[in-house]
Parts: structure tokens; sequence; C-alpha cells
């Protein structure tokens, strides 16, 4: 289950209380506050708390000559201004905290971004939960023929049963042996008082990527955009990517108006290289350009025209 009996309890106690208060509130934020978002199929992401709202980034950017917020257009069209000419730091003005539960190997991804602050589930403290994530057979594929990193064809049906049913075993097996050096229950109660368990820091090395752990994650809003401009790419890895789409939903009710600035100019944009946008000047002036005569590599040219829509 996503969510233990603790914490959904906690859950319900912190959803009953509500506190007044003089900063920025966001209501679309404020009614999914604390509440988990589903993800995979043990996993979730829930946000606990945030600071500021578009306004914050407005008023950060124009402190400078001593300007408040006007309008809303103009916030607007601000937002925008500030997302496509990346001027960062009037959005480091907001934060938000997200407690996640994700596989061990989605976590030893996410956390090459190194701009958040993170506190993660202690298994040298504490026994892991029996639960570890398992693909739904449409994510089962071959190794890509034409990148390192991601994945080719889906497998057969027979394959794709074969492959969960030796991740089941493996992870089960895993438990198991995990359990048996700790000499413990997962209530954490001695199973065998005639021996000694295992040190926790070292019986955990039993265990396999696909369990799960859990952390909270605080980051402000410009190191967010960094990571969702990454993670919810369609070249990112399944697994993390929708963790990814989940989290730009509660971008969506905190912040708006970036969140469309963010859509229009970073997912839904594209970055030029000089040479590229040497190459669109000379076929926009009519010019027939081949990759020969580009100056790009083929792996460049491929891609230019991939995002130009045009046949490589």
């Amino acid at each position: 289950m996503p969510l233990s009996p603790e914490q959904q309890a906690e859950i319900a106690r912190l959803r009953a209380e509500s506190q007044p208060t003089r900063r920025a509130t966001v209501p679309g934020l404020e009614e999914i506050l604390y509440e988990p978002i589903e993800v995979l199929d043990h996993g979730f992401v829930r946000v606990i708390d945030y600071m500021g709202d578009d306004g914050a980034v407005v008023q950060a950017a124009r402190v400078s000559y001593g300007k408040g917020t006007k309008k809303v257009s103009e916030d607007r069209g601000l937002i925008h201004y500030l997302m496509r000419h990346r001027h960062t730091t009037p959005f480091e003005m907001c934060e938000i905290k997200y407690h996640v539960k994700l596989p061990i190997f989605v976590a030893r991804q996410w956390i090459r971004h190194r701009t958040a602050n993170v506190n993660e589930y202690s298994a040298r403290y504490s026994i892991l939960d029996n639960e570890f994530y398992l693909p739904a057979p449409e994510q089962i594929a071959a190794q890509s023929r034409s990148n390192r990193q991601g994945r080719g064809e889906t497998l057969s049906v027979a394959e794709q049963q074969r492959v969960l049913d030796l991740l089941r075993e493996d992870a089960l097996r895993a438990y198991r042996d995990y359990m048996e050096l700790l000499n413990e229950d997962e209530a954490g109660n001695v199973v065998d008082p005639k021996r000694q368990g295992l040190a926790r820091e070292l019986a955990r090395m039993s265990l396999t990527l696909n369990f799960y752990t859990q952390w909270y994650w605080k980051t402000d809003l410009h190191n967010l955009l960094n990571f969702l401009s990454l993670r919810a790419d369609a070249h990112a890895q399944y697994e993390i990517r929708v963790y990814a789409d989940a989290m730009i939903g509660t971008l969506e009710r905190w912040v708006p108006m970036t969140a469309e600035a963010f859509r229009q100019y970073r997912l839904g944009g594209a970055h030029l290289s000089a040479s590229g946008l040497s190459v669109v000047k000379r076929m926009l002036a009519g010019e027939t350009v081949t990759q020969a005569g580009s100056g790009m590599t083929k792996r460049e040219w491929t891609e230019l025209m991939s995002v130009l829509g045009r046949e490589g």
C-alpha cells in the first residue's frame, strides 16, 4: 500500500488543522496539501510545504526598481519574459517540499540533481518495508539499438512474463534473506533469541534496487524547473518521468503562470546551437541544405531535423 496507517493518520490530522497566516497561500495547492498522488505500483508524491507563489516571482523581479505587483496580464507577461530570457533569480524566491516514495534505482537517478535538500529513510535505523517495484508489462522492453541508456522494442508476452517472474522471485528471496540476516520481523521483534542478528546497515546490502525508499525533497522553483525539464522529457526513463509528470501537476496548481511559461519555453520549446540556427536561417532563405554542407555532425543534424519535423 502506498501509505502506512501511521502516515494516513498523520495526513488526516494535518489536513484537519488550519493555521492563520499573513503569508501568501495558493488555494489550488492547499486543496492537495499533504495528500499523496500515487505513482507506479507503490509510490507517491505529496506536497508537504511551500513558500511563495507567482506573485513572489514578480515581486522579486521588480524589486530592483521599486515597483510592486500591478495586474495579472502584466504579471503574466513579465513571467514569460523572465522564462524566455532565462532570468532565473526571481524563480529562486519560491520553495516547495515534497515527500516522495520511490524505488531505490529511481532515487539513485534523482539524487544526481544536487540542488535540493534531501533527507532519506534510514535503513541503518529502520527496517525497510517489503514493497518492491514491478514494471507494467508494456514497459518491459529490450535494450535500444540506438541509445545505450534507453529501451527499444517491447518484449513478447511470454518474455514479459518471464521477466516479471524473475524480478518477483529475486525480490521475495532478497527480502527473506534480509529478514533472516536481521533476525527480526517487520515490527522489529527478535525472531530467534538464540542467535544475534546482523546490523541493519549491513543486512540492507541483500536488497534489490527495485525496493522502495522514501525521502523529503525540498528545492526552490528555479531548480525544480531544471529537474522537470530533464525528467519530464520524453527521453527520460519512464520510472522517473512519471514522478516528474505528477510534480508538474502540483506546479500548475502552485504557480500557474510560471507553469504556463515553463511549458511554452522549456518543455515545448527547443534550444538551437549556433550551427543549427545558421541552418534554419539558410533554409528560410530558400537554400537547400544537406548534412554534408551544414557543418554539423550526423547526430547533430538528425536531432535538428527531428526538432524541425523534417526527414533527416
